[in-house]
């Protein structure tokens, strides 16, 4: 996986439930998806699919329709693009893939919560 994919995989999806959603609304990019539909179609929770769509939406990847309904959208040909490579990558070795996103998802809660030690000066 290249340095720019992983980046973006990294930066872009904060859980394996994201990426799963993901994956799943780009195999139908046509289709226009509720939360409860999503739910089934990840066999997950109403809170994994709300912050999975939160995700996906501030990373650009997904349009919001009307009604809370939501498809695949990336904002850009280069979001698409990466999205078709990560698709690649997860098809060729999902447990890279997958120990990216949780290896970033661990980073960032480190990060946060050094922000709140207190240092001995």
């Amino acid at each position: 996986m290249n340095k720019d994919l992983a980046e973006f995989a990294g930066d872009s999806l904060d859980s394996i439930w994201s990426l799963e959603m993901l994956l799943a609304l780009y195999q139908e990019p046509a289709r226009i998806w509720s939360a409860e539909e999503l739910k089934s179609e990840l066999r997950s929770s109403q809170l994994v699919v709300s912050r999975s769509i939160g995700n996906l939406l501030a990373s650009c990847l997904i349009v919001a329709e009307a009604e809370g309904l939501v498809r695949y959208g990336p904002a850009s040909t280069d979001l698409d693009h990466l999205v078709r490579q990560l698709v690649e990558a997860y098809r060729i070795k999902p447990a890279a893939v997958r120990r990216l996103i949780v290896r970033s998802s661990s980073d960032r809660l480190r990060s946060f919560s050094n922000a709140f030690k207190i240092s001995k000066d």
